[in-house]
């Protein structure tokens, strides 16, 4: 699915690490949330409060999960999830453009 229908978009935008990822938050028809963004060229650290599935649209990047001392390449077209009240590091080399899936 390549657009969101029948889906409220936060017009302000959620602006992180000075600027090294900008998402906006969307809200679809049935109240589930999600977010859309992107992730310039950076290595990062998230913290997450519900669980998350990332679904990569554009880009790849290299992620490494609470607890363990592996990365883990990905890709466009795939998806990785996080527990909540977690955390997960990421290295991007390139504009990396995702959605992120909460709960």
């Amino acid at each position: 699915m390549s657009e969101f229908k029948n889906a409220t978009v936060s017009k302000l935008g959620n602006v992180y690490f000075d600027g090294k990822c900008i998402s906006h938050n969307v809200t679809l028809e049935d109240g589930m949330k999600k977010s859309i963004g992107v992730i310039l060229p950076s290595s990062l650290r998230f913290n997450t409060g519900t669980p998350e599935v990332m679904e990569l649209l554009k880009g790849k990047c290299k992620v490494k999960f609470a607890g363990t001392d592996d990365w883990k390449d990905y890709a466009e077209g795939e998806s990785f999830s996080v527990d909540g009240d977690s955390t997960f590091d990421i290295k991007t080399v390139e504009e990396l453009h995702y959605v992120c899936h909460y709960g």
